[in-house]
């Protein structure tokens, strides 16, 4: 058992390196003067703001930020309303066509984007949703619904369903049962669900570079690609604006935390 619990935590210790290293290289890159030609794995014995100064007014970060907190916010708030929403009835009802329906939601996890990238694009052209707000929030909840489906519905199932029939001898309504009794409860996998996609709508390069290309709406991902050109590549831009970008990932995962571990290790039943 011994020999077993080292070989773990060399693992985990040998995990945790591997996804330390690049945040180390981004932190030496984002600090160094643009005339420092040491390497990347030295840190500096200095502290230089250039990077940032210049990837917030040069890339236009500001404008920048406002757009993906909208796109952000947004898409996760549709996302929670209908993926919550969506699973309850597929959690408590099962019938033949709510596992189908289920089955199709889950199904949907396995489409990769990309492959119709081309006749999305077409459509956006053709409704004139290109470089707006609404059109990239519905793409976004379109492809992140199925994994909040797939989540809210696992956990619901563990909820006991004497609380449903507790509410409903009160008098409260289906709708009513819902807000008042089980949306409450969701806390923890609301948590998993807001870090999972939120995370992934936040740095969305793929979509975002297709069809937010105006700089009114570009967000931070499309903003710090600028910097990358055919003869030159501003490195140092880039890494300052990432670790910019990053910041508000890194205070929800540590605001949402608790939550979001109990949220993926959820299997209790719920009182």
């Amino acid at each position: 058992m011994k020999k077993s619990a080292t070989l773990y935590t060399l693992a985990g210790v040998g995990i945790a390196i591997l996804h330390i290293i690049p945040f180390y290289v981004l932190l030496t890159t984002s600090f160094k003067d643009a005339m420092d030609t040491s390497s990347k794995w030295v840190m500096p014995g200095y502290v230089s703001w250039d990077n940032f100064t210049h990837a917030w007014q040069l890339a236009g970060l500001d404008k920048a930020f406002v757009s993906t907190t909208v796109v952000t916010v947004c898409s996760l708030a549709l996302i929670l309303m209908l993926g919550s929403m969506a699973a309850f009835p597929l959690a408590r009802h099962r019938s033949r066509l709510n596992r189908w329906m289920y089955g199709f939601f889950v199904s949907a996890l396995i489409v990769p984007p990309l492959t119709i990238l081309v006749p999305l694009y077409r459509m956006f052209v053709d409704i004139g949703a290109m470089n707006t707000y609404a059109g990239i929030i519905v793409l976004h909840v379109t492809f992140h619904l199925s994994m909040a489906i797939f989540l809210f519905t696992g956990f619901i199932s563990t909820i006991p369903k004497e609380l449903d029939e507790a509410a409903m001898i009160d008098g409260a309504s289906r709708i009513g049962l819902f807000f008042r009794i089980i949306l409450p409860v969701l806390m923890p996998i609301t948590a998993t669900v807001i870090i999972m996609n939120g995370v992934s709508i936040w740095n969305d390069y793929q979509f975002s570079v297709f069809f937010l290309q105006k700089i009114e709406t570009r967000t931070i991902t499309v903003a710090l690609s600028t910097f990358f050109g055919e003869n030159n590549a501003n490195i140092g831009w880039v890494a300052a604006g990432s670790l910019l970008a990053a910041v508000p990932s890194i205070a929800l995962y540590l605001f949402l935390q608790r939550y979001f571990i109990a949220g993926m290790t959820s299997g209790a039943v719920k009182g």
